[in-house]
Parts: C-alpha cells; structure tokens; sequence
C-alpha cells in the first residue's frame, strides 16, 4: 500500500495543475454584415466557436470563460447597436 502512495506522491509532484476553467454556452443572431466584427470579437475574447449556420441571418453558438462573458456580451451589444440577438439559454446550446 505504502508504495502505490509514494507512486502517487511523486506523480502529482510532478504533474502539471492544470486549472478549472467554468465555461459559458451562448448563442446570438447576427445579420451578414456583423459576421466579421462578432467572429474578432469572439477571437479577441478567447471564445471557442461551436457552430454557425447561415440562414436569414447569422446564428452563432460559442463559449467561453464565464468570469469573462459579462464583458463580452456588453461589448457585442454595444457594437451591435441593436442588431443583435441573443438566444435564451436553452437556445444557446449548439445543435447535436
């Protein structure tokens, strides 16, 4: 018993701690014109982009850092000038 505790010991001594990151899922209804700047912003955010389908309109699902999602949103709705259309939470979630 004693040497697979060691075993362990010296294995998380060496191991690299890799944090918890909380993610946020969400999703919004862009128009064609407003596809460049949201996929910058998104980049600049550190998002990861889930899904796009192109229709009437541009529907994008991403996540992202949570502590980090409050900021993005308010810049997004800024440079969006009421263009933007964000998706409930039950929405948010990509399609399978």
């Amino acid at each position: 018993m004693r040497a697979y505790t060691d075993a362990v010991a010296q294995a998380l001594l060496t191991a690299t701690k890799v944090p918890i990151v909380r993610l946020r899922a969400l999703g919004c209804v862009v128009p064609y014109a407003m596809e460049g700047l949201l996929r910058r912003e998104l980049d600049a955010a550190g998002a990861s982009l889930l899904h796009v389908a192109h229709g009437d309109a541009v529907t994008l699902h991403f996540s992202l850092a949570e502590n980090a999602a409050a900021a993005l949103v308010a810049r997004l709705n800024e440079a969006g000038q009421g263009r933007l259309v964000w998706l409930d939470d039950a929405e948010a979630a990509p399609p399978a």
